[in-house]
């Protein structure tokens, strides 16, 4: 296992990983007990990972990026025994009674190397509970049990079978459930495991950087992430990749002819899966030597020991090509809801297939083809993905209806050229400044739930029969983004940028204090603002947008920018 300069042999993994589950043992862990780790990607985190499994407990991973407020209501409704923490993270959650370990001091016995001894463990009890957004407001936990997971690596290891050459990058954070594919798969199958740096997952100069130099074998995007790899014109000298695995989007015929010509020597894999059912339940695959179709590529058939079935309204069977809704069955199916029972009753239920199966309503429509592949539609609720990422749009409301002077809140997804899908807030009540509303939400949400657009309405529209009519809502105007007082770029750099960002961001222009992600910008758009620096002959790295992101702040950094891998 490598992670920059860090590297571990898997018996020297194991052993630390053992140390430290025996501390984790006499601290009271056992097995269903939750224990929350904050940390960032590095060595230390696989070491703690394996170590809470290795006591019997389940993890919570806590992503330090996300808002304190997130992060306690995470901590308190998990309730975890035990919380991992290193230098840079230990400030972000108060002990509040709860043991805490961290893992830069190492101040247990590194001695005993021997594997614990869990004698009640069971692949039913918990490996994991992963937060996703949640329409009430507050995120919801999904508990994993290890008969899940191990399910998922079995497979997995059936799908790219390991050799000698094989190799597999980890660039996930570990609050997104496809770092349990990415971490225990490789682990498992004893091939070696490379570990991008922390916001490594923002730049894809970066990743293919380390694919060369790594010569990493196997790799997992999400659509729009492998759009920009591919875009980059050192993804052609990517000629140790075998497979590529895409999920958490649309995988368009354009973009698989794309993969097909650059890197013809690669298998394309096409997963689906929801958190609630393992990472991945479904999977279609491209071989070298096969075309593409020319038509909607599907998600295709269910991984091993999974069963999928499109129902109608009344949980019956609908007929060969006609639209309704996927429900999943079979060992990736999990426990369920952290703290949730009404919930789970409503996506959970008794399988009138098999008995003694659950079955999980996905909320997808899907339709089965003639070939008997699945296709995706679109889904039957306001669930939206943007850039891979879930995100239920009630989570958001609710957050803006909270304040006193919001009555009402619905938020969209648009497709606002040239920044691509947006999150769009429109509210009623009185008028509030952007920067309040923006801060409102920064602190509860991640960064990738805050709408980059505000509308103020009066009223939201209604159609006859008295629902929201979403069509009627207004586009967003000029006055929808948050500016700030403009003072005209200073200097060759920021007069660059300054046009770069309103070619990428699509607004009229930019000022010395205005601030990227406040125009609009997302990660996906810093990538290509990177990308278009490059070919003016200037150095620049995703993670110093994130750092400076005005454009005076940005200009000062980048003219003495080194790329540091």
């Amino acid at each position: 296992m490598r992670a920059g300069r860090s590297q571990l042999s898997y018996r020297q993994l194991n052993e630390q990983a053992n140390c430290l589950a025996h501390h984790l043992i006499e601290l009271g862990v056992r097995p269903d007990d939750r224990v929350a780790i904050c940390v960032e990607r590095g060595v230390g985190m696989v070491v703690g990972l394996l170590a809470i499994l290795k006591a019997g407990g389940a993890y919570v991973p806590l992503d330090p990026s996300y808002p304190r407020e997130r992060l306690h209501y995470m901590f308190k409704d998990s309730a975890p025994v035990v919380l991992l923490t290193q230098a840079t993270t230990r400030a972000l959650l108060d002990d509040e009674g709860t043991p805490r370990v961290d893992l830069d001091s190492a101040n247990w016995d590194m001695q005993r190397f021997g594997n614990p001894r869990v004698a009640d463990l069971t692949p039913n009890h918990l490996a994991y509970v992963i937060y996703t957004s949640g329409s009430t407001g507050t995120p919801k936990g999904v508990m994993v049990e290890h008969r899940n997971v191990s399910n998922l690596v079995q497979w997995s290891s059936r799908l790219c079978p390991p050799t000698s050459g094989s190799a597999l990058l980890h660039k996930t954070p570990i609050s997104f459930d496809a770092s349990v594919w990415e971490i225990f798969w490789p682990l498992s199958s004893g091939i070696p495991l490379v570990l991008a740096r922390p916001d490594g997952q923002r730049d894809p100069a970066y990743l293919a950087q380390v694919i060369q130099e790594r010569k990493i074998s196997v790799v997992q995007f999400v659509p729009v992430l492998l759009q920009q790899f591919l875009d980059l014109p050192q993804s052609r000298e990517c000629h140790s990749l075998t497979d590529i695995v895409c999920g958490g989007g649309e995988l368009t015929v354009a973009l698989a002819e794309q993969l097909r010509q650059q890197l013809p020597q690669v298998r394309l894999h096409n997963v689906y899966g929801p958190t609630e059912t393992t990472v991945d339940c479904s999977v279609w695959t491209l071989e070298p030597h096969q075309r593409v179709p020319g038509s909607v590529l599907p998600i295709g058939r269910p991984i091993s020991n999974t069963r999928l079935y499109v129902l109608d309204a009344q949980d019956q069977p609908v007929p060969q090509g006609v639209s309704g809704q996927l429900h999943i069955g079979g060992a990736g199916v999990t426990r369920g809801y952290l703290n949730l029972p009404q919930a789970d009753a409503e996506r959970f239920i008794d399988s009138p297939f098999v008995r003694g199966d659950r079955l999980y309503r996905s909320g997808d429509l899907v339709r089965q083809r003639a070939d008997g592949l699945l296709e995706f539609l679109g889904r039957n609720d306001d669930q939206v993905k943007i850039h891979g990422l879930r995100i239920e749009p009630g989570d958001i409301q609710a957050c803006l209806t909270a304040h006193p002077d919001i009555q009402q809140a619905m938020v969209l997804v648009r497709d606002e050229p040239p920044g691509g899908q947006r999150l769009v807030a429109y509210y009623t009540g009185t008028l509030l400044p952007i920067e309040t509303l923006r801060e409102l939400l920064r602190a509860q949400l991640p960064d990738y739930m805050v709408p980059a657009l505000y509308v103020h309405l009066h009223e939201m529209p209604l159609a006859p029969n008295g629902k929201l009519d979403r069509k009627a809502l207004p586009a967003p105007g000029a006055d929808a983004l948050l500016t700030r007082p403009y003072e005209a770029p200073q200097g060759e750099t920021e007069t660059l940028l300054a046009s770069l960002w309103a070619e990428l961001l699509g607004v009229e222009q930019v000022g010395r204090h205005d601030n990227f992600f406040e125009l609009g910008g997302h990660s996906l758009l810093a990538v290509s603002l990177t990308a278009r620096l490059r070919q003016e002959g200037i150095e620049a790295d995703v993670r110093a947008l994130f750092e400076q992101p005005t454009l005076a702040g940005y200009a000062a950094i980048t003219e003495n920018m080194e790329i540091i891998l």
